[in-house]
């Protein structure tokens, strides 16, 4: 169940980030419509692949995502753009990710 959480995770930070990108370009980059709009269907697909989450709590799992989205933005820029982040960055995304594990896989009680 961890594992799928993870790769559900992973999934929505790549349409997430991917699709911030497309209208980025579309807008910034004056791309059109057309990267607009497939940039506004990946963020969808984002949303949908955080309903897959075995969590019922939507502030849970949005909560945990946010951790996961700065690591992977750190990952895209460095893959992508050739972006070499510093000891600073890399601690920082460690963090969130410490952040993920504690919210998403702590254990916890029948209550919580």
């Amino acid at each position: 169940m961890v594992m799928r959480s993870i790769i559900l995770f992973i999934a929505a930070a790549a349409f997430e980030i991917g699709g911030a990108w497309l209208v980025w370009q579309g807008v910034r980059e004056h791309r059109g419509w057309l990267w607009i709009g497939a940039g506004v269907i990946a963020l969808g697909l984002y949303g949908f692949f955080a309903t897959l989450q075995p969590d019922a709590s939507f502030g849970r799992i949005l909560a945990a995502y946010g951790g996961v989205f700065v690591a992977g933005s750190l990952v895209r820029g460095m893959v992508v753009d050739g972006f070499r982040p510093d000891r600073w960055d890399v601690m920082g995304a460690l963090i969130c990710l410490a952040g993920v594990a504690v919210i998403m896989y702590g254990p916890r009680g029948e209550t919580a």
